[in-house]
């Protein structure tokens, strides 16, 4: 039976993937694959850390609401009467039955199985028949609420009631994507979420990786996004995100046969914006690939150590679907994101295999993969304090992959 990789040598291991780029190398297979770890990382990442769940402009009127899920859990979106965006948990507090899905508008919540009604702010209303029941005070039950920021118009929420806020810590990435204006830009709902059987680095790593551009998408419809025009810019060390700018070999470069942008330009682009294409990443949820006519933002939700879900979301500048030729030009963009979304979900699958096998190593990195060390240096700090608060607290650590629930419960004391 395996044992848990959960121990000193492991952690103090990490070390090495926060080197600069040319010295580092990359994440043990364990980070990707691990039940074990995954139970950690629920703790040591998505406890505390801010995670996009939407664009802010999908709850616009009082009663809008949208749900999604992260890491498992259920979650409300909803502008409440006095107009403010509140997150909550959707299990209902009497059986655990969620009391919404999907997005629409509402005057409350009513869990469709015994019918709790909660208010937009998560106060229960009406418990039918509960008037036998011993020591019951309606006032007393509460769908669990959590910290709302919206950061250029992304909602982002927070487990942790005690997290410091988003927006100071991306103060240099929110100077890269100014001229984009997104508070304001405008887009269709996404789709629905599309489900994947590899770990959410995988995911995220291939996001902003500048290094397999020009060889996985080689061909007329990337080349003018060339890898070697890649580059990093350094962010402060408390960043809560980084970008890789990619230069383009002519002007309003977009994916589509033309090569060339069909929608109008955001209108604050400078000459030499227009010469290159962007990527930021705000893990450990959202990626954002940026053109200068449409951008495409990922959101990334890890549910299980080796699986997670996505939605893919569009932005243009405002107007931009006012147009007679908005359709057709959105089929002819659509038409070759989605061949390199392909190519990307073909390799991710079999990354996520190359992982599991006894032969994945920690190999070295390219230059042009300097976004890789980027998110390593946000994920290993994380890592090693839960790991060292974790020792502290005295917590019982898991010895084999079967006790994962012994595990979990132990690190949500760190």
């Amino acid at each position: 039976m395996k044992k848990t990789v959960l121990n000193d040598d492991f952690f103090r291991g990490l070390d090495s993937s926060v080197l600069p780029v040319e010295e580092s190398e990359t994440l043990p297979p364990e980070c990707y694959t691990d039940a074990d770890f995954y139970e950690f990382e629920k703790e040591a990442v998505f406890n505390h850390e801010w995670l996009c769940v939407g664009r802010e402009s999908w709850a616009m009127e009082a009663g809008d609401y949208f749900t999604t899920s992260i890491i498992g859990e259920p979650i409300i979106v909803v502008r409440n009467r006095e107009g403010e965006l509140k997150a909550m948990s959707s299990v209902c507090q009497h059986r655990a039955m969620l009391v919404a899905e999907n997005r629409g508008n509402a005057r409350a919540f009513m869990c469709p199985y015994h019918h709790w009604t909660y208010s937009l702010d998560g106060a229960l209303l009406n418990g039918p028949a509960m008037e036998k029941t011993c020591n019951f005070d309606k006032a007393d039950i509460q769908l669990p609420t959590f910290k709302v920021e919206v950061w250029l118009g992304f909602v982002f929420i927070n487990f942790d009631e005690a997290a410091a806020p988003l927006a100071p810590r991306l103060v240099e990435v929110a100077k890269i994507l100014e001229p984009y204006d997104l508070s304001s830009a405008v887009g269709p709902l996404p789709d629905e979420a599309a489900k994947f059987d590899w770990n959410w680095k995988v995911m995220f790593e291939n996001n902003n990786d500048g290094y397999h551009a020009s060889r996985l998408h080689g061909g007329p419809f990337h080349d003018f996004i060339p890898s070697e025009l890649c580059s990093f810019p350094e962010m402060p060390m408390d960043t809560a995100g980084y970008a890789r700018i990619n230069g383009t070999l002519h002007k309003d470069a977009s994916f589509n046969a033309s090569q060339k942008a069909l929608f109008p330009l955001f209108p604050n682009l400078t000459e030499g914006d227009r010469n290159q294409v962007l990527f930021a990443n705000i893990p450990p949820t959202l990626s954002l690939v940026l053109t200068n006519d449409m951008v495409f933002f990922l959101n990334v939700r890890a549910d299980g150590p080796e699986t997670h879900e996505m939605d893919t979301g569009l932005l243009m500048a405002p107007g931009a679907m006012d147009s007679p030729a908005f359709d057709d030009n959105l089929a002819a963009n659509m038409a070759i994101a989605l061949q390199i979304m392909d190519q990307d979900q073909h390799v991710d699958a079999l990354v996520q295999k190359g992982l599991r096998s006894r032969f994945a190593v920690r190999g070295r990195y390219s230059w042009q993969e300097g976004a890789q060390q980027q998110l390593n240096s946000w994920l290993v700090p994380r890592y090693q304090e839960c790991w060292e608060k974790l020792k502290e607290n005295g917590a019982k650590l898991p010895a084999s992959k079967g006790q994962v629930s012994q595990c979990t419960d132990d690190v949500a004391q760190c």
